[in-house]
């Protein structure tokens, strides 16, 4: 199951970004509302360089979303991780508004499955407050390598949950890349960047639910919508667990307030653009640029250098998920043409799951 895709959301959703897109995404990573957009149809000769315009759309939102990032990080000592969710999403809902209207208009808002979205707003509200709690003391690096692991999370959790067929092949990458979140865990790290680090692993988690969440919103709901109900339940949410120790937002802070939502916004309107544009196995991989937006955010405003430790487990769990999105291709295109004399027993298997009507849309997550 390829990432879409909001995401986030999230055809397929990106691989982060839920809570910008709307995991995503965290503050990351990335969007699941993404569901239920899919490639703009196109002559073959137009494709490539259709999917050229996505891969630069797609830069740009992994670059608005680092910014975004660095803005929390730059406040999460200050604030509690759940008022960081509140402002993460009370911030960025004037804009939303803005593309609501030009979207279809406010009456798509009321034509929703409410319960969805609830789920989705507490989600919302973990995933961030996790997430700004680990940059408390990890670099954006160190955040971003152990959340790469959310697509691998939302392949495993969408064969209880949506009854998916998922292949010995792809099991193993999950394994794999799980294995890659212990090698930058390091066992033998200290105890308050060990639990930073399962934070992130939780944040994670959130965002994978959240995106299966979104494979079944995405047949109802418009992105704009999804966008809109996660922003609003989030801040408001938070804002009222937050209110018994509400700090005061500070002068100084509006600033990266302010960062917050505006590279948010962006990073949510590129990646829509990049999904809609592009076809998602291959626009998805350039969200793994988030590593190099990290690396140079942490080294010129923070001084921090990632280890050699940090870095393999990155390429173990990123290696992991490039081979899952490859499959997923391969799926797709044995489901759409039929499969061939020498298919896997893997792609065979799935393509009668999905004949018989068990294996979910492969639009989403």
């Amino acid at each position: 199951m390829t990432p879409k895709s909001p995401a986030r959301h999230f055809p397929d959703a990106p691989l982060f970004r839920p809570l910008m897109t709307e995991p995503a995404l965290p503050g990351t990573c990335v969007s699941d509302d993404l569901a239920g957009i899919s490639p703009k149809a196109m002559p073959a000769t137009e494709e490539a360089p259709q999917n050229v315009r996505a891969a630069i759309y797609m830069l740009v939102a992994v670059g608005s979303f680092s910014v975004m990032d660095a803005c929390i990080k730059a406040i999460s000592n200050h604030y509690a991780p759940v008022q960081i969710a509140s402002i993460r999403g009370l911030s960025s809902l004037p804009i939303v508004l803005f593309w609501v209207a030009f979207s279809g208009g406010f009456a798509q808002l009321l034509r929703v499955r409410f319960s969805l979205h609830l789920l989705r707003g507490a989600l919302g509200i973990m995933m961030l407050a996790a997430f700004a709690f680990s940059l408390r003391t990890l670099p954006l690096s160190a955040a971003y390598s152990i959340f790469f692991v959310a697509p691998l999370l939302i392949t495993a959790f969408a064969v209880p949950i949506l009854g998916e067929k998922v292949g010995w092949r792809r099991w193993t990458a999950i394994v794999v890349g799980l294995c890659g979140v212990l090698i930058v865990l390091r066992p033998g790290a200290t105890s308050v960047n060990i639990v930073a680090g399962l934070a992130v692993l939780a944040s994670a988690t959130g965002y994978a639910i959240s995106a299966i969440t979104v494979r079944v919103l995405g047949r109802t709901d418009s992105t704009v919508s999804m966008v809109f109900w996660l922003m609003l339940l989030m801040g408001t949410g938070a804002a009222v667990i937050a209110a018994p120790a509400w700090t005061p937002i500070r002068a100084t802070d509006l600033a990266a307030i302010g960062g917050i939502a505006v590279s948010g916004s962006l990073g949510q309107w590129a990646i829509t653009e990049a999904f809609s544009r592009g076809e998602s196995s291959f626009v998805a991989p350039f969200e793994y640029t988030a590593i190099a937006w990290g690396v140079g955010i942490d080294l010129m405003i923070w001084g921090r250098i990632p280890t050699a430790i940090t870095f393999v487990g990155s390429a173990v769990i990123i290696a992991s998920g490039l081979y899952l999105i490859r499959r997923e291709k391969i799926v797709a295109q044995s489901d759409a043409t039929g499969a061939s004399p020498d298919a896997s027993s893997e792609d065979r298997g799935e393509k009668l799951a999905s004949a018989d009507g068990s294996r979910s849309n492969p639009g989403g997550h």
